[in-house]
């Protein structure tokens, strides 16, 4: 009976224990949620973790280290330029400047205003600055001001805390020692324009220059070297604390040049005031061991930046300061063109050193009447007379019967009208025309104008750089090229060899013909440069005197007998030329003068060529490898 009824009972609370409990079912589902979550969140931060501690470590590293170091690259030094025997002629000096790193400042226009209450900006300065922040990447340092004092430094220094980014720099800075000396051949340097920055990044850096002219430009890539690099310790207003690392950058290549600056100031101190150039070649390898070129100018005044009122002075003065008369000057010849014509006369067949040609004093062609410089006359003469005497007769006559096509050929050999190889930008071709090149301008070529240039005249022009090629080529029979740069690194190049230049296709009895007679002109009695004769024992010169003129005198005038162009205003004058070689038995020297408007070869260039060549030959220079003492050309105003 109990049994029974206990299993009653239990049947009837079955039920109820059967039932689900609704609130513990929802605190299950929360715990479940919340578990959820907090696993979910905990993995996202251990993936944050591992990314930014594993992952991107590295970078974060790099970004909290830069916020600490400030790495910049640094401008490498130019490379030096030397004459021959090392002596600078261009290098470098250490300058402070003011720089400004964008990428460290968030206010960049801000920071240069505050910069410049300190230190003065003019117009110039703040459009560089801004055309600089334009084109320029934010991690490139931009030049403030450049050639500060130790004052303006400590006032910089002083106001640090208000400048972030603005930093002090040392930079170096062109210097030219020799000044006017040596500013046409060595050229200068000035800031990069836009149109440079673009071809090479490397000058966008603070510092940096460009040649602008002479070897400066000519060998620009080498001499620009390659950048270096520094990294320093900032603190919180990017104010350096310490220096970290520097690696220098490589300088440019130093290049050595043929000049010899003492015989260079030697021929400067001989011309003097006159507006004149003069050249000496080692005739033997076209080495330039002298370059000048009268008036010149100061270097180093285009690193800082010209002056307007200065830049006017220049080119206002009818000397022309800034030309290198040597490569850029153009001039008629005169009758330093008549080896040449000679030359092509007797390669032509048609003339032979002992024809004779008869001189009255002029040549009359188609009712033109073509004048000897000497009213009488010459008589008749050979070619060895002819040169003697420059007489000019002969020359028309021959020019009248080879033709001006045999005398351009000539010339060209002899480096007349062409252009030389020279490193020196800027130069000129000068001009040997021709019957084509007259009709190629739409103008006929008559028989007058080849009978003008058989003497140097009418449309014929050379460069005093050509005249010393053609004296140096005549003189040693070589295609010798002229040039400048004679090492690098002080390694000597093979152009330095005299037997690294081919013989010139001439027949040698022919050139020993036209340098007996350039001899005569010298030495023997009626020569017309009796000046050039030189005083040191058992040495002699052969060489060829040249007026050329630069406007045309009538006949009446010069018949008149009362026709002196001495008496003529300066810049009417003819300009006075000289060419020659020594010594004449073994040349190694050839030099070339040409003077503006010095009236008479003979008397103008001529000495002056002769104190030159003496200077030259005292020093010796291509036989030296130290410099010669200076005293060595002290024998002075020869006679």
């Amino acid at each position: 009976m109990r049994l029974r009824r206990r299993r009653r009972e239990n049947q009837r609370l079955m039920p109820i224990k059967n039932q689900k409990d609704p609130a513990r079912g929802v605190f299950t589902r929360r715990a479940l949620l919340f578990m959820a979550v907090q696993t979910g969140t905990l993995g996202v931060l251990a993936h944050k973790l591992y990314q930014l501690q594993v992952k991107d470590g590295d970078r974060y590293a790099r970004m909290a280290a830069s916020n600490r170091v400030s790495k910049r690259y640094l401008a490498p030094p130019r490379g030096r330029i030397v004459d021959r025997y090392g002596i600078a002629l261009a290098n470098n000096k250490e300058n402070w400047r003011a720089l400004i790193l964008p990428e460290e400042t968030t206010d960049v226009a801000g920071t240069i205003e505050r910069f410049s209450t300190i230190i003065p900006l003019d117009e110039r300065d703040r459009a560089r600055i801004a055309r600089e922040m334009r084109h320029q990447r934010r991690f490139v340092p931009v030049m403030l001001r450049d050639f500060l004092s130790w004052d303006e430094m400590a006032r910089i220094e002083l106001n640090a805390p208000s400048l972030p980014g603005v930093l002090i720099d040392v930079g170096t800075r062109r210097v030219y020692p020799e000044g006017e000396l040596l500013a046409h051949i060595i050229g200068y340097v000035a800031p990069p324009n836009e149109r440079d920055v673009a071809h090479s990044a490397l000058l966008a850096l603070p510092g940096m220059r460009v040649g602008r002219s002479g070897i400066e430009q000519s060998q620009d890539e080498k001499l620009r070297g390659t950048a270096g690099s520094v990294e320093m310790e900032v603190n919180s207003v990017g104010r350096v604390m310490s220096e970290l690392n520097r690696i220098e950058g490589a300088p440019g290549t130093e290049i050595g040049l043929t000049i010899d600056r003492g015989l260079q100031q030697k021929v400067l101190g001989r011309i003097g005031e006159q507006t004149a150039s003069a050249v000496v070649m080692d005739c033997r390898n076209g080495e330039v061991l002298a370059m000048v070129s009268t008036p010149s100018f100061d270097p180093s005044l285009f690193d800082s930046g010209v002056s307007h009122a200065q830049w006017i002075e220049w080119t206002n003065n009818e000397r022309t300061p800034l030309i290198n008369k040597t490569v850029a000057g153009v001039y008629p010849p005169g009758s330093t063109f008549k080896p040449a014509v000679a030359m092509a006369g007797l390669q032509s067949g048609l003339f032979s050193p002992s024809d004779r040609i008869f001189c009255p004093g002029h040549l009359d062609v188609g009712g033109t009447r073509f004048h000897c410089w000497s009213r009488w006359g010459h008589g008749s003469i050979d070619l060895h007379q002819a040169l003697k005497y420059s007489c000019d007769v002969y020359f028309y006559e021959m020019a009248r019967r080879i033709g001006m096509d045999r005398i351009a050929d000539t010339a060209h050999q002899f480096g007349l009208g062409t252009t030389l190889d020279i490193e020196l930008p800027h130069t000129r071709t000068g001009l040997i025309p021709t019957p084509t090149w007259r009709q190629a301008h739409h103008h006929h070529w008559n028989g007058g104008d080849t009978i003008v240039s058989g003497i140097g005249q009418g449309f014929v022009q050379v460069t005093p750089l050509q005249l010393a090629t053609y004296t140096s080529r005549l003189a040693t029979g070589r295609s010798v090229q002229p040039h400048l740069v004679r090492a690098l690194n002080s390694e000597v190049g093979p152009q330095a060899m005299a037997d690294h230049w081919p013989a010139l296709n001439m027949p040698e009895k022919y050139l020993t013909a036209l340098r007996s007679g350039m001899f005569a002109v010298v030495n023997e009695q009626h020569g017309t440069a009796p000046k050039a004769r030189l005083s040191l024992p058992g040495v002699t010169m052969a060489g060829k005197t040249g007026s050329a003129q630069v406007r045309r005198v009538s006949r009446a005038l010069r018949e008149s007998g009362h026709f002196n162009s001495a008496n003529l205003p300066w810049e009417y004058r003819p300009h006075a030329l000289f060419i020659c070689f020594a010594p004449y038995d073994n040349p190694q020297y050839a030099v070339s003068v040409v003077i503006e408007h010095g009236n008479a070869g003979a008397d103008a260039a001529a000495p002056l060529a002769r104190d030159i060549m003496t200077d030259t030959l005292m020093r010796d220079p291509v036989n030296h490898v130290t410099p010669p003492p200076e005293s060595v050309a002290d024998a002075g105003d020869i006679e």
